[in-house]
């Protein structure tokens, strides 16, 4: 059985509400969650729109935002990032220049460096992606688009055609790994630069 908790420990107490969902499901469940939230924050963000910026982040120029998105306290957002689909950035977090995050959670004091790509992703706190580094939502390349992940060692079918990663708190990618869709890193895991983790082939 898949415990979210175990892999990052902040999770539910940030999302209480997404308690009862299935972690696969959880990212096309973000957006409105986040939508809810936005009505409910304090005059310490600045809301435009669908997107909500902690009064202590700091946030370059030529930033996207595609709402619903919370930058929580003292993030930091590079120059020409694209941020969309439902985001939630946890407090100090960085998302460098350059990279595009979509529905996706990322929890406290996680660093993507530059050119990134996360997508429909929960990522845990103190995470750090180094330069190049993908976590890859979609197979298509593959006729079966169904992502698969390894649980208690056996290959399951997660029933969703669009799904990256668990990130387990305090993982380390290296610069231009690869994350295959479907991914599951236990807390403190270490990728090597340039390595594909591909866990249900």
């Amino acid at each position: 059985m898949f415990v979210l908790s175990n892999y990052i420990h902040e999770f539910y107490s940030v999302f209480p509400e997404l308690d009862s969902i299935e972690t696969w499901g959880m990212p096309p469940l973000i957006e409105p969650t986040l939508i809810k939230r936005l009505s409910l924050l304090g005059d310490e963000y600045s809301v435009k729109g669908l997107t909500a910026i902690h009064k202590t982040a700091l946030v370059e120029e030529n930033v996207i935002f595609k709402g619903p998105v919370i930058v929580s306290a003292k993030c930091f957002i590079g120059a020409h990032a694209y941020i969309r689909g439902g985001v939630f950035l946890g407090e100090q977090c960085v998302v460098g220049p350059g990279c595009e995050v979509k529905s996706a959670v990322i929890m406290s004091k996680s660093a993507l460096a530059h050119f990134n790509f996360v997508g429909d992703s929960l990522i845990g706190s103190g995470v750090n992606m180094e330069a190049g580094s993908i976590i890859a939502n979609h197979f298509n390349e593959r006729e079966d688009k169904i992502i698969y992940s390894m649980i208690d060692g056996r290959k399951t079918a997660l029933g969703v055609v669009k799904f990256g990663a668990v990130v387990g708190d305090g993982s380390k990618i290296g610069a231009n790994a690869v994350l295959s869709p479907g991914t599951i890193l236990a807390p403190a895991s270490v990728v090597k630069r340039l390595e594909l983790i591909e866990q249900a082939v």
